[in-house]
């Protein structure tokens, strides 16, 4: 049964209860022989802990004269390895050429990719190729850090009559240098189910870390975060992999992956549990308290724009925030706040101040 939004629980249309729901295959079908040796090593290593198969058989990519995938000659590839397997079968899609294609070849499942999902006309185009048709779709996060991009696409989709939808967190670019290859920015997917619950959330270890040695310690970010599912790219020779070589494990591999998970549960039973509820009772005061002293210093900021007013100072004070940026770091410190953290905290409330002090001067 559908729920209020209209989506379709994950559970009803893939038929898995379990959790995580998980999606795995090579980043590329390079070949007949590759795939069906791939995905009979998955069924090997890790059956009845996959429940999708995926292929890319288009590769958007980012520069020319790399490979960007076999193309149609692949998609009974697949099919047939997934029908062998007993598994359902999904593709990337980015124009409505695909989505024929792939409708054509009886494929089970589609998805959206980042660079997709960065454009709300191709998204259109796609959405409205599928009217009519009933399929699940999966969005991925568009590649730049925007919550509204994403929850977009999938409003597209939705509005064009598809209700089996859930999206794949797949980390988003940066410019800095981390660890990641697309840094996760957890806060993105935990206000997108804060904001629309109903909306099955997978997570790509495999885009976000960028090479196999993260791949576990993301999965199992994941899982104590509450999210539904996974997507590990695996290949039955990841080095030699056309595309994505780095961040592609074995079907043995995966199978270990996702035998070590510890699979968190999402949300307290109806009972409850007494310890957590005085926990949260306590935090809730707290945040309270935070929310009372922030007012009063927005308070005292609005006189404080009343003396600079008067007396023709201007509103940030570089000095003054040097002190109070050196004086949060060391008080910070002795509580086991990071760094970054409290310089993230502090801009805020800085910048909050400066508009309240902004309305009491007249600056628009």
């Amino acid at each position: 049964m559908a729920n209020k939004f209209g989506i379709i629980p994950l559970g009803e249309w893939s038929k898995v209860q379990v959790s995580p729901f998980v999606i795995s295959g090579p980043c590329s079908a390079e070949g007949e022989e590759q795939v069906f040796n791939t995905v009979r090593e998955i069924v090997k290593h890790a059956g009845g802990k996959v429940h999708l198969l995926r292929a890319g058989i288009w590769k958007p990519r980012t520069r020319p004269n790399s490979f960007e995938g076999v193309g149609e000659i692949g998609l009974p590839w697949i099919k047939a390895a997934g029908n062998e397997a007993g598994l359902p079968v999904t593709v990337e899609v980015a124009n409505p050429e695909h989505v024929e294609a792939a409708l054509k070849n009886k494929i089970d499942v589609l998805w959206i990719g980042a660079r997709t999902t960065v454009s709300p006309f191709a998204v259109q185009e796609i959405a409205d190729s599928l009217k009519g048709v009933d399929v699940p779709v999966l969005i991925k996060n568009p590649i730049n850090p925007d919550l509204e991009l994403w929850i977009g696409a999938v409003e597209r989709f939705y509005q064009s009559g598809i209700k089996k939808l859930a999206v794949i967190h797949r980390g988003f670019s940066s410019y800095e240098k981390t660890i990641y290859r697309n840094p996760p920015m957890w806060e993105i997917p935990i206000e997108l189910r804060r904001r629309f619950p109903e909306i099955p959330i997978i997570v790509d270890p495999s885009h976000m870390g960028g090479t196999r040695d993260l791949i576990y310690t993301l999965s199992q970010q994941a899982m104590d975060m509450g999210f539904d599912g996974l997507m590990i790219e695996s290949h039955i020779n990841p080095d030699k992999a056309w595309s994505d070589a780095k961040q592609q494990v074995t079907p043995e591999r995966l199978g270990e992956i996702l035998s070590s998970l510890i699979v968190r549960h999402p949300t307290v039973t109806q009972n409850g549990l007494q310890p957590l509820d005085d926990l949260r009772a306590r935090i809730d005061r707290i945040d309270d308290y935070i929310l009372e002293l922030l007012g009063e210093r927005m308070g005292i900021s609005e006189k404080i724009g009343e003396v600079k007013k008067e007396n023709q100072l201007a509103i940030h004070q570089s000095e003054r925030w040097a002190q109070i940026v050196k004086r949060a770091l060391e008080k910070g410190k002795t509580g086991g706040l990071t760094e970054e953290f409290i310089l993230k905290l502090f801009q805020q409330i800085h910048n909050e101040s400066i508009r309240h002090q902004s309305s009491i001067m007249d600056i628009p």
